[in-house]
């Protein structure tokens, strides 16, 4: 109870009458929040792929084999697959101040007992865990987004926080080589654990719930930007109105879903078999191949963000135009790749590049629609819940695929991305024009 207690939301604080200090208390918390949870999240990608990046060194000191290694990155989808969804229900019923601060705090202790570690149920059950609170780093981020960036310009910022993922992505790798280097694999997840602990706590000075529990009107009150028409906003929902009224009996949540999943089959797929790919059918070297693949990150770090733009400026605020473009654009990509048969490194380093484009537009987009086509206090919820179908495809990339490919070849994998593409535009099509959910109007009318 008393944990509850201390994770429950905000309570709503007298709104403010001055006008001046509503816009400079405003100025100043969004932009205070979004720089905290921006650097809060790409913590998280220190702690998620600190592993990743030792496991050579796990394969040498402690004799692990590929399948061993495989169960250990398997227990982290699942259980952080698992968490995004339970998670986000709890998300949505707490203060992020606390839950993402904690969630990161643990991550971080996690790291440390598994580099403390040497048994395999010991490595499993701690890289588990981590998975487990490395879902208390979404709900809040959602539920930030969505309280405290109206509509409108909710793309261009989610946007902007998206890149978050790239950050870490791209400081995590140079981080483990260092301490690998000088360490040894043990440092490779203490430095990255003591690190995420200690930005736990920088976070949980930082942040602080929504606006009105800083005695600020709403953000669609303080912008005048309604989707349509005036509401009143209820305080608080039940969780059974959350959960059943806006996620589980939710059409749009459902679709979003599924072409989640498919977009999640082919991030995860680029992302993890290219280099392979470019050894085995270029014929590079890995370090060839690694900087190739390096041209994903800056790709999706720039998608993220043209996606987000575009989708504010260019279509008012509907996420799936953009999204089907982007989609369309990897089927177009992926043909052209799979006819692109020479080892010339800079003209592949350009594809992945472009598939980081593509891929990270619908990766960022299909989360902030999901939040918007549920319920402003069911954002993290409604996004838990695509995020969990995303990671069954994040696992579907992984042996699954690489099944197929070992039967059929690498044109089997390509076709497959080319299916998983195909039909994520297929889903996505019917939500083309649709811009908020109905039933919310209605209710909030």
């Amino acid at each position: 109870m008393n944990l509850f207690q201390f994770l429950r939301p905000a309570p709503y604080a007298k709104e403010l009458e001055d006008q001046e200090l509503v816009k400079k208390n405003y100025r100043y918390w969004r932009l205070r929040t979004f720089f905290a949870m921006y650097i809060g999240y790409a913590f998280f990608y220190f702690t998620r792929k600190s592993f990743t990046f030792a496991m050579p060194a796990l394969q040498t000191e402690l004799g692990l084999g590929k399948f061993e290694l495989g169960l250990l990155g398997s227990m982290l989808s699942l259980t952080y697959g698992a968490s995004k969804f339970i998670s986000g229900i709890l998300g949505d019923k707490s203060n992020p101040r606390y839950f993402m601060s904690i969630g990161l705090i643990l991550t971080g202790i996690f790291n440390i007992l598994f580099g403390m570690s040497s048994a395999l149920w010991a490595l499993a059950l701690f890289w588990g865990l981590n998975g487990w609170f490395q879902g208390w780093g979404w709900p809040g981020c959602a539920k930030l987004l969505t309280h405290w960036y109206s509509h409108s310009e909710r793309g261009r910022w989610w946007s902007i926080w998206n890149t978050s993922h790239n950050l870490g992505g791209a400081v995590i790798p140079l981080l483990i080589a260092f301490c690998l280097d000088q360490f040894g694999w043990r440092y490779a997840m203490f430095i990255p654990g003591t690190l995420s602990i200690l930005a736990g706590f920088y976070l949980m000075s930082q942040l602080r719930d929504t606006p009105q529990s800083l005695g600020l009107p709403p953000i669609e009150k303080f912008r005048n930007d309604y989707a349509e028409g005036s509401r009143v906003e209820k305080e608080e929902l039940t969780t059974k109105e959350i959960l059943w009224e806006y996620v589980l009996r939710n059409k749009y949540i459902w679709i979003l879903a599924f072409a989640y999943f498919f977009i999640y089959v082919i991030r995860t797929a680029i992302n993890d078999w290219s280099m392979l790919y470019l050894v085995e059918t270029r014929g590079y070297t890995n370090l060839t191949a690694g900087v190739c693949v390096f041209w994903f990150e800056i790709g999706g770090f720039l998608g993220s963000l043209t996606a987000g733009w575009s989708s504010d400026l260019f279509f008012k605020g509907r996420r799936t135009p953009v999204n089907v473009l982007f989609t369309l654009g990897i089927l177009v990509l992926v043909y052209a790749f799979k006819f692109h048969s020479g080892s010339v490194p800079v003209l592949d380093s350009i594809f992945l590049f472009l598939f980081g484009f593509c891929i990270f537009g619908p990766q960022m987009l299909i989360g902030v629609a999901a939040a918007e086509l549920s319920h402003k206090k069911a954002a993290a919820t409604a996004t838990g819940f695509a995020g969990c179908f995303a990671y069954l495809g994040a696992a579907t990339a992984g042996a699954p695929l690489g099944a197929v490919t070992k039967t059929w070849g690498w044109n089997s994998f390509l076709v497959a991305i080319c299916i998983c593409a195909a039909m994520a535009v297929l889903l996505l099509l019917p939500l083309w024009s649709v811009k908020t959910n109905p039933k919310e109007m209605r209710v909030k009318a």
